[in-house]
């Protein structure tokens, strides 16, 4: 795989430890809170959280490692044990239903060891591995199930379904629905319209 330069980041320099020490203390205060008290929760997730529009809510436990990489637009929900690792930003629109147990990563390592291993680290004073992230977008009213994992760079185009437990390693367009390991396109429902549905398709309430 190629990466470039700008790809790569440490993440066990001061000021990085800081910030994870900072998110881990707010997501702890968060699952402390009571459910009940909405207004505190709220001001908690703003603190924690890049941006955050109106009408937002995240069940508990959730899981992340900077908090100011996350961006959620309005009306969106996030179920109960979601792990969002956020070394680069992950950017949810409008309207975005995101189940449980659902996992989104914007970094990986290198699959050669030759490029994922440091040998002088220790020398360098760095970790002894390296670190690539890549962004995720998540487009308007986009519906996620159960247990998705999203791997980095990948985008997800409005109005579009992702399957449960599936393995999103490649963008998905607008107006569809995609499911499976690695993720594939089912159907495309192009501009609201069942188009590509089969005749006999029923949906189930």
């Amino acid at each position: 795989m190629y990466y470039e330069v700008s790809d790569f980041l440490e993440t066990a320099d001061d000021a990085t430890l800081k910030q994870i020490a900072y998110a881990r203390k707010l997501t702890r205060d968060y699952y402390l809170s009571e459910y009940q008290d909405t207004e505190k929760r709220a001001a908690i997730l703003r603190k924690l959280l890049g941006g955050m529009g109106e009408n937002v809510a995240i069940d508990t436990p959730f899981y992340c490692d900077y908090g100011k990489n996350i961006f959620l637009g309005n009306d969106v929900i996030i179920n109960m044990n979601c792990t969002f690792v956020d070394n680069k930003p992950i950017r949810v629109g409008d309207g975005v239903l995101i189940a449980s147990n659902v996992q989104i990563y914007t970094s990986s390592h290198p699959v050669l060891p030759g490029e994922r291993l440091v040998p002088d680290w220790r020398e360098r004073g760095t970790t002894f591995f390296r670190t690539y992230a890549r962004p995720v977008e998540i487009g308007d009213h986009v519906w996620i199930g159960g247990g998705c994992i999203l791997l980095p760079g990948v985008s997800i185009g409005e109005n579009s379904v992702i399957g449960a437990g599936s393995v999103v390693n490649r963008p998905v367009p607008p107006n569809c629905v995609a499911v499976g390991n690695p993720c594939r396109v089912l159907y495309h429902f192009g501009g609201g319209r069942k188009e590509g549905i089969p005749t006999d398709f029923e949906p189930r309430v």
